[in-house]
């Protein structure tokens, strides 16, 4: 039996069941089209050039093997497959007549979409507690932040993050699919599947909706609550160049926090029955594809260390 099936309790009297979806993404002349395949197509470009220079940087630069870089490193890693779960096949989308995506892509895209974003998250968590451990307890950090409990964060933060949706989308694929096969996003995303099942499924919904809230509304508090815990040891700095500084340290990564997280809640956590199929498209895009984008841009612009790196890395890659 396939992982993937549109098999299930259908109705009998159903013409046909569903074996592939068509994205509408967004729709517009042929011109309109072109014209967003090629701004897609550079975001992502340059989406794959940034992360990747990060990526390349912590790689190459001794300097740059402490916790702290390395957790950065990933979170550049992570990024590019984020990304790349769903722009490519929007810009396929983009230029083709059809706009369809088979049955089991549709799900596989929906899983890695939703597991590379919730190991974000945990990822997120992950930067925080290293931020709150190095200033907030500077003389344990070294022992308390080892690279082998790096290492080990870093793999939870990946396992727990592809298990946490397994067992939903499978049972979300189970679900009834015998028609219309429309979806009017440019992803394959919970509402849009659940809005195309033929049968009721309050329970799978339901089942969702708790766990995405869990994940977003815990990460979102611990990584708060290290942040309070950090300011109020900030603001006890009695130098205003050491409050600078860790202030500095802390900027980058805040801004990432506020990016990411605050559009997702807008997606998950708020009734998503009041935002429009377009506002919904607007709203994925910025946390799917925007702070992909701008991830590379805030912490290397902010980061003296990433951009002395990142220029040894030109200087190699030029030579």
């Amino acid at each position: 039996m396939s992982f993937f099936t549109a098999q299930g309790p259908m109705n009998k009297s159903a013409a046909h069941t569903v074996t592939k979806f068509v994205l509408l993404g967004f729709p517009g002349h042929w011109e309109i089209q072109i014209l967003l395949f090629s701004l897609f197509l550079i975001i992502y470009i340059l989406t794959l050039m940034g992360n990747g220079a990060i990526v390349c940087a912590v790689r190459w630069d001794q300097r740059l093997h402490t916790p702290m870089y390395i957790l950065l490193g990933n979170f550049a890693f992570l990024e590019i497959w984020y990304i790349t779960s769903t722009v490519p096949s929007m810009l396929d989308n983009f230029l083709s007549e059809t706009k369809t995506i088979s049955f089991a892509g549709c799900f596989l895209q929906f899983y890695f979409f939703s597991s590379l974003g919730t190991t974000e998250a945990y990822f997120l968590c992950t930067m925080a507690y290293d931020r709150y451990l190095d200033i907030c307890l500077p003389l344990h950090y070294p022992t308390k932040m080892t690279l082998k409990r790096c290492y080990t964060l870093m793999s939870m933060c990946w396992v727990l993050g592809f298990l946490s949706y397994s067992l939903s989308t499978v049972q979300l694929s189970q679900l009834t699919f015998c028609g219309p096969n429309i979806i009017d996003h440019f992803v394959c995303d919970l509402d849009p599947l659940m809005a195309l099942s033929c049968a009721p499924a309050p329970a799978t919904e339901i089942l969702f909706y708790i766990l995405s809230s869990l994940i977003i509304i815990l990460t979102t508090l611990y990584i708060i609550g290290s942040y309070i815990l950090l300011l109020r040891a900030v603001l006890k700095v009695p130098s205003a160049t050491g409050q600078r500084k860790a202030f500095s340290t802390c900027g980058s990564h805040l801004a990432v926090v506020c990016l990411f997280f605050g559009s997702l809640m807008i997606m998950y956590v708020s009734p998503t029955s009041e935002n429009s199929g377009e506002m919904q498209k607007v709203i994925t895009l910025f946390y799917s594809v925007v702070t992909p984008f701008l991830n590379p841009l805030i912490y290397s612009l902010r980061n003296k260390e990433i951009k002395a790196a990142l220029r040894k890395v030109i200087r190699i890659a030029s030579e």
